[in-house]
């Protein structure tokens, strides 16, 4: 097999698209879904080395759409997870791998947008795998988390979700480039906005990186997922013939909220090149830097509960967020 393919962001970043764009270019096998091994899965089930978790874990995978997706054989795929599986990372590659070999293909992807902080193990489990992250204006993020009802903000603060989605954005952007500093040579970067505007230009530079014909005229001709068909948050537009996932923000951002929201990420949008649509304020600098530093240990708060306490057993079971339930 070839080097696997690890594509993180921020949620409603563009991860699926951009892994569609590269299904289109072909070499790569087709799971079009997210297996959530290490944000889901091993909270839930625990150490996957282990017959009696694993043994549970196969029970309702078996019954999920991921299993579904894979077009793998259940007796088959059981029997090697059960005899090989020394854990999460043990389970994604059998189950990747063996879906690439069914499929004719020596490459995989693991679209899954929530591995961020995970980056540094997965490297550790898989030496040869390359990491790309793409980052989109977080103003037009925070606007799809909130139209899918994906944000979540502190209970006292129901009436700020755009903020909220706009403080993971710059938490989870932050750690995931954090990461990619101490990667090194198997991390990239790609802003949405660019690969959707200028493909022909952006798409050479990913090929290099992972060592893959991205050639965008095969890509047009083979059109998979959303490339064919966008996923969005806002089908109307789709239906009204006006799909505008760039700047969306400008048109549909309530004024007074966007004022707050960027002073409260605004210094890490512009460092990022997202420029600043209104002035700041800086009579409202105490309130700021508090409700930042709440969401900052709030996100950090609950990742270390997920993976270390069995809070995402308690809450969520796999099988509601991966089977059609």
């Amino acid at each position: 097999m070839k080097p696997p393919v690890f594509i993180v962001g921020c949620p409603r970043s563009g991860t699926s698209f951009l892994y569609h764009l590269l299904l289109s270019a072909g070499g790569f096998a087709a799971f079009h879904t997210q297996m959530n091994v290490f944000d889901v899965l091993e909270p839930i089930y625990g150490d996957l080395g282990s017959a009696k978790n694993k043994t549970k874990m196969m029970r309702e995978w078996l019954q999920s759409k991921a299993f579904q997706a894979s077009g793998l054989q259940a007796r088959e795929i059981e029997a090697r997870i059960m005899q090989e599986c020394g854990g999460a990372s043990d389970f994604l590659r059998l189950v990747m791998e063996e879906v690439a070999r069914q499929q004719n293909v020596d490459r995989w992807i693991d679209s899954t947008p929530t591995n961020i902080p995970h980056m540094l193990r997965i490297r550790r489990d898989f030496p040869d795998a390359l990491f790309l992250h793409i980052i989109r204006d977080p103003r037009d993020v925070a606007l799809s988390l909130d139209k899918r009802g994906w944000s979540r903000p502190l209970p006292w603060q129901k009436d700020k979700s755009l903020l909220a989605a706009g403080l993971y954005w710059e938490w989870i952007v932050r750690l995931g480039r954090a990461n990619g500093r101490e990667l090194g040579a198997c991390y990239h970067e790609v802003r949405y906005e660019q690969l959707l505007e200028r493909p022909r230009e952006i798409l050479p530079e990913l090929g290099q990186f992972l060592r893959h014909d991205l050639d965008y005229d095969r890509i047009q001709r083979t059109r998979v997922g959303s490339i064919k068909t966008p996923l969005t948050s806002f089908e109307e537009d789709l239906k009204e013939g006006r799909f505008t996932p760039v700047g969306r923000w400008r048109d549909r951002f309530p004024s007074q909220q966007l004022a707050q929201f960027e002073d409260l990420i605004g210094d890490y949008m512009g460092e990022l090149g997202y420029p600043r649509a209104t002035s700041p304020s800086g009579n409202r600098a105490f309130e700021v830097g508090k409700t930042r530093f709440v969401y900052r240990h709030f996100y950090q708060l609950k990742q270390w509960a997920k993976v270390h306490t069995p809070l995402s057993r308690m809450m969520v079971s796999y099988s509601d967020i991966l089977f059609d339930k």
